[in-house]
């Protein structure tokens, strides 16, 4: 990860530093207080919301999808998340396998339909892909950003992210995680409810998967990277 680059990505978001019209400028810059997280089955009132950036851990949400048993449509979760508040971002974080073209044309129907794409190249290890950790990429991002959003959609139950989390919540923006209550070990869990402490709000992806989950009925064709460029 080179952080020389935060200035230019800085740069890239000057035009979007001015808060929407609607926030009192009395408030611009307070540090809100912190407040137990509400498990809800709904996103936040999209008056309160203002400005959203989505950070999505592709790994985790892979995860939460196939404990699920169901397939994530990527339309209908980034219209879920977003509502009708103003998107400023979705970010997509994976590891890639450059070899794989089929998720090479995944990344690339992704990136023509909404999301900002963040990948990292996956070694390899005694014939054994290594899972790549992008939890780095996820907080840079989230802390880069947060002048110029008011709330942050975090879909991942990744606990190593909570200091991240707080210190976006201590700038000033709201906090939502979406992730799954079940976890597969204790260590786990504390670690997601730490994660959950420091959120303003978390839902259950159990509650709103019937809203992302994909029409059995309905196929995207994902166009190979043999065919196009990324």
């Amino acid at each position: 990860m080179q952080f020389n680059n935060l200035n230019k990505k800085t740069n890239e978001y000057k035009e979007l530093k001015e808060k929407p019209h609607w926030q009192d400028p009395a408030t611009k810059g307070t540090i809100k207080t912190q407040e137990n997280p509400v498990n809800n089955s709904t996103l936040s009132d999209d008056d309160n919301r203002g400005r959203v950036a989505i950070f999505i851990d592709g790994l985790n949400l892979f995860h939460a999808a196939l404990q699920l048993g169901i397939e994530i449509d990527y339309v209908k979760l980034l219209c879920r998340l977003t509502k009708t508040s103003r998107l400023l971002r979705a970010f997509f974080y994976t590891g890639m396998d450059s070899g794989n073209e089929k998720q090479q044309g995944f990344l690339l129907w992704m990136r023509r339909n909404g999301y900002r794409v963040v990948t990292k190249d996956m070694s390899v290890v005694v014939d054994n892909y290594k899972k790549p950790n992008l939890n780095v990429e996820i907080a840079v991002d989230m802390i880069t950003l947060a002048p110029y959003y008011d709330t942050a959609v975090l879909v991942s139950g990744d606990g190593d992210l909570a200091y991240a989390v707080n210190a976006v919540s201590n700038l000033g923006a709201r906090v939502e995680i979406i992730g799954l209550q079940t976890s597969a070990s204790d260590s786990e869990a504390r670690l997601r409810n730490h994660l959950i402490d420091v959120a303003d709000e978390f839902i259950d992806f159990d509650s709103i998967k019937q809203h992302i989950q994909k029409d059995s009925y309905i196929g995207y064709s994902y166009r190979t990277s043999s065919n196009h460029q990324l």
